[in-house]
């Protein structure tokens, strides 16, 4: 209860600050006009490229699965994927959508919610490392050219943390000196879930061809990713090239996998205004794109809400079929 309490005085202390930030910076009749006039275009192009995402996603998560010997049709996992978007606007960040994944694949496959779960989290980590790989290209491509200062280093630090991490979890001669932090894990009471976590990444070690070939993927599907963003801002008037977006998308990514706010309400916002801001932007078109790319991340989520309500209507079958589809 009392860290419930903690938890939600947090977030309402960080959306408080941000919407502070936010509403300092911004004219808000101003910043109606620039929303009101938004190119329709521009943003129904932001949403069908990550529409058109989810199918490789969805094919990337099958390979993981089928390593583990769960075989999943493709057709399923993208509702899957569509269902965990709707539900992702509801529950903390990214990572309560790939709840709803894993608890829904789960009961589909009885028996298996270890492996499961263990294909969703190392999915998250390569989409992760693809991510900090991505904003080590935006890193190169933004020095000397662009003032965006902490933003660089910060994104450089997240690429340093993700080289040590990926060896923690993918070195056998590691495992003794890790094993030595257990006893503080247990005192905060995260052991269970922090080794299940790490055993599930950690089996897939053997298999480097597939982990190579899903992380060449991944970072193919986030530089597509990332145009989406840039669209958002040409819809309200941005003129920037889509460099600076491949520097700022990564860091977004990032930014919305922790749980500051439901969804990240205010901190989205603030996060563009801020860095936009560094690029000449107008604080007003600057939270114009922020806010447009929220309705770009609401029309993703409503093709799992059709599902949801086509489903409590027809009903769902649970039972896998017995061969996958290509």
């Amino acid at each position: 209860m009392k860290r419930r309490l903690i938890r939600i005085t947090g977030t309402l202390v960080v959306t408080g600050l941000c919407a502070a930030y936010i509403v300092w910076k911004i004219d808000l009749r101003k910043t109606l006009h620039v929303l009101v006039h938004a190119n329709f275009a521009y943003f129904a192009a932001s949403v069908a490229i990550l529409i058109v995402c989810v199918w490789p996603m969805a094919w990337r998560w099958q390979r993981l699965l089928a390593a583990k010997g769960i075989h999943e049709r493709v057709a399923w996992l993208v509702r899957a994927y569509f269902v965990a978007y709707t539900g992702g606007q509801i529950l903390p960040t990214a990572l309560g959508g790939d709840a709803v994944r894993i608890y829904e694949t789960s009961r589909r496959h009885p028996g298996n919610g270890g492996n499961v779960a263990a294909s969703v989290l190392l999915e998250r980590a390569l989409g992760g490392a693809a991510t900090l790989a991505l904003a080590a290209v935006g890193f190169a491509l933004a020095i000397g050219h662009y003032d965006v200062g902490a933003y660089l280093w910060l994104e450089g630090a997240f690429v340093g943390a993700t080289l040590v991490l990926a060896v923690l979890l993918f070195s056998q001669g590691l495992r003794p000196l890790l094993a030595r932090t257990v006893p503080l894990l247990r005192f905060l009471r995260v052991d269970r879930p922090i080794r299940a976590v790490y055993e599930g990444i950690h089996a897939y070690r053997g298999n480097a061809r597939l982990l190579l070939s899903v992380f060449a993927l991944t970072l193919a599907v986030q530089a597509v990713r990332v145009l989406s963003i840039w669209l958002a801002g040409k819809a309200v008037g941005v003129d920037l090239s889509p460099r600076p977006y491949y520097v700022m998308g990564p860091l977004l990514f990032l930014l919305l996998l922790v749980p500051f706010t439901v969804n990240g309400l205010a901190v989205r916002e603030t996060f563009f205004v801020s860095f936009l801001g560094n690029l000449g932007v107008s604080a007003n078109e600057a939270f114009a794109t922020g806010f447009v790319f929220f309705f770009v991340t609401i029309a993703l989520a409503m093709p799992g809400l059709g599902i949801l309500l086509w489903e409590s209507i027809h009903g769902v079958p649970r039972a896998p079929l017995e061969q996958p589809d290509g």
